[in-house]
């Protein structure tokens, strides 16, 4: 979880359990019961992942409980640690793209998460296949008609609150709350039927980077046991559960999934992050109609008010044969206004600079310009767009690709608003790496 939602939470006094051990299991044993693992999946019907703050330390974000947990610090009265990368582009770590591969082969059935981060969603798990018990921060859902908004920036509240932001469906129009939990609030219905569902029905409820101390979710996993289901729990401390539990794992969760993985001969995908942008075109003509005053805004698809939190500015250049001067938009909103003979038709460039966590500087999109010429609306197949550009980025190995998703055109006033999708990620994963350090921890 974010350090910024462990401070907007209300403050108690008990929040459990904190700095406890950490407990590593030895090279072999280690090795012996990721074999273990690997032959439960295998032979498992229905599959079951409960995840905790353990699956995403490994991607800069802290856990709670641990010797250096964000409750842990605080009880000690120490200062919580600077965030390593904005929590906004925290990536998937091994672990959430093998779970979203173990998901796509049909092995795993269900996933029940208990952090906020919305990592298991960018990782590729289909919302259908998730329960987010305490909600996610980049998520905004409507009261009235239930509709979900995955944003790309951290929601400002929490506690079910209102934000500032209201349905987009013309029937509906209701003001969006966030999702995240804070203490006092019960888990969501849906969410946890959902989950209870699944865990009766699992032959392997599969416990990752969780220690189990937070009630109701905690007793999750024995829903299986009436059924004959196992429960295998991988986490650096002991839990109360693990007397419960048929296998109980010691060590990183990456490194045991990694093992799982090579066993099963499974590839673990790379994590390939796609943002979304718009320009709107805006223009009139002048008074005597030989000029069009024009206006170039680049906006955020969550609305022209909304940050747009992965570019930090825009250069703005012109085709060769133009004379016009080029401008550094420094400042959101990145915002251009000019004045154009109307018969003339020119390109512009617009090289956007990323913002910090983002996997390359830059890139650049080109923009024609023909006043005169009528552009029709269309809408590309954003999934087809989507996987097209995945496999560019990985063919390439680095990102910047991108790609017009959809254009509309507005009549008063008269504006062209084009979405583009952009690659600003692409983050590979060796396992053999890690097994390879197993192999010489156990030779040792």
């Amino acid at each position: 979880m974010s350090l910024g939602y462990a401070e907007k939470l209300s403050f108690i006094e008990d929040v459990g359990q904190v700095g406890m051990t950490e407990f590593f299991d030895s090279a072999h044993v280690l090795q012996d019961k990721i074999e273990q693992l690997a032959k439960l999946i295998q032979k498992s019907r229905h599959l079951v992942v409960l995840t905790g703050a353990g699956i995403s330390t490994s991607c800069g974000i802290p856990d709670f409980r641990g010797p250096k947990g964000i409750w842990t610090l605080q009880h000690e009265g120490k200062p919580l640690p600077d965030a390593s990368l904005p929590f906004h582009r925290a990536m998937p770590s091994m672990t959430h793209m093998a779970l979203f591969e173990l998901e796509k082969a049909g092995i795993l059935k269900f996933v029940i998460s208990q952090n906020v981060d919305g990592l298991h969603l960018r990782s590729g798990i289909p919302r259908e296949k998730l329960a987010e018990l305490h909600g996610n921060s980049f998520m905004e859902t409507c009261p009235s008609c239930g509709a979900e908004y995955l944003r790309d920036f951290e929601v400002e509240t929490i506690g079910l609150k209102e934000t500032s932001r209201r349905c987009s469906d013309e029937k509906c129009g209701a003001k969006l709350r966030d999702t995240v939990l804070d203490w006092e609030d019960a888990l969501p219905p849906k969410e946890m039927n959902l989950a209870e569902k699944h865990c009766r029905m699992g032959d392997v409820v599969l416990c990752l980077g969780t220690s189990l101390q937070i009630t109701p979710a905690c007793n999750l996993p024995l829903k299986s046991l009436r059924g004959g289901g196992k429960i295998v729990i991988v986490n650096l401390q002991k839990t109360p559960k693990d007397k419960k539990a048929s296998l109980v794992i010691h060590g990183f969760v990456d490194k045991v999934i990694a093992g799982v993985m090579e066993l099963l001969n499974m590839q673990i995908p790379p994590y390939i992050r796609i943002d979304l942008f718009q320009t709107v075109l805006t223009q009139s003509l002048s008074a005597d109609k030989k000029f069009v005053n024009w206006t170039i805004r680049i906006a955020s698809v969550h609305g022209l008010s909304t940050p747009l939190p992965f570019i930090k500015s825009v250069e703005v250049s012109f085709s060769n044969n133009q004379n016009y001067k080029e401008a550094i938009l420094n400042t959101q909103p990145f915002l251009l206004k000019r004045r154009t003979v109307r018969t003339e038709t020119f390109e512009m460039f617009l090289k956007l600079k990323f913002s910090d966590g983002c996997g390359c500087l830059s890139t650049q999109i080109k923009i024609p310009f023909n006043f005169q010429a009528s552009n029709e609306g269309f809408k590309h197949d954003k999934i087809a767009t989507f996987e097209k550009m995945r496999d560019a980025a990985i063919q390439d190995s680095s990102c910047g690709q991108n790609a017009v998703v959809e254009r509309r055109t507005v009549l008063v006033p008269k504006s062209e608003i084009t979405v583009h999708a952009i690659v600003t990620n692409v983050k590979a994963f060796d396992f053999h790496l890690s097994n390879v350090m197993l192999n010489q921890e156990k030779k040792l």
